[in-house]
């Protein structure tokens, strides 16, 4: 699996297309948590927008409005699926027995945190192309659709090493998955449902200063032209930022765990 760490680039280069390999296959028979990551925010998406959207009022077309933080949560939650994956690779002894070989500790996560952005790219193709079904009329230029894309992206790798230095921690695949349920729940803490400014102060407070509401707020502007402002710089800091801390942090933990 593993080559001698002769080549500080080609070795780790290696296992890592490896791990990513078989966490792709491993994502691609796990049916069901690809199948809830898309059929979730598609049950989300119908509900607010055919039950609860004549109701709501944002001054625009309320699918407009709820398709991006519909994208922000089902990406969450396809992001938050890989603490279970690396729990179970902790739990059923795979790590042990990679101890043995010179494989650097960034490598086995990454193969979790690749096929996690293999599987959110599907499921958020989909969920994109149900809400264009529903009617959703996103009004953005190629460049607009390709900088959503790469600050999801960017989203998307910082929650996903997150959510691996937590299943590195997490005692079992059942404690790992607590994290779906919080990234199911922060999205209602943002402005992915209402306006910010409808919320009481404090909640107000809360969702203006939490990552989820400028990511939003910014693929809201990029999609359907409305203003973007500072936002966008906020979306981009945070999404670095949680990437590198998140990065570091899962690394550091999988170090400690692999050596007791």
């Amino acid at each position: 699996m593993s080559r001698p760490m002769t080549d500080p680039v080609a070795g780790p280069l290696a296992d890592s297309i490896t791990m990513i390999g078989r966490s792709v296959r491993l994502a691609r028979r796990n049916t069901d948590t690809l199948v809830m990551s898309v059929v979730l925010p598609l049950l989300m998406m119908t509900l607010f927008v055919h039950v609860f959207g004549g109701a709501i009022d944002t001054g625009t077309r309320y699918v407009d409005y709820v398709v991006p933080g519909i994208v922000l949560l089902c990406v969450g939650y396809g992001a938050a699926s890989t603490a279970m994956s690396v729990a179970d690779d902790l739990t059923k002894g795979m790590v042990d027995r990679l101890r043995s070989m010179p494989i650097r500790p960034f490598v086995v996560l990454t193969g979790h945190v690749v096929a996690s952005v293999a599987r959110n790219a599907v499921s958020t193709t989909v969920v994109i192309g149900a809400a264009v079904a529903m009617g959703f009329r996103p009004t953005a230029s190629p460049v607009e659709w390709a900088a959503t894309a790469g600050l999801l992206l960017l989203y998307v790798l910082g929650l996903s090493w997150l959510a691996a230095g937590l299943g590195v921690v997490a005692k079992s695949v059942e404690a790992a998955g607590t994290f779906s349920f919080l990234m199911l729940f922060l999205p209602y803490l943002s402005s992915a449902f209402v306006p910010t400014g409808t919320m009481p102060a404090v909640l107000r407070v809360i969702s203006e200063h939490q990552p989820i509401t400028p990511i939003i707020e910014t693929v809201r502007g990029l999609l359907t032209g409305t203003p973007v402002g500072g936002a966008g710089w906020a979306a981009l800091a945070w999404s670095v930022g949680l990437l590198a801390v998140s990065f570091t942090l899962a690394t550091l933990l999988y170090r400690r765990r692999t050596r007791d």
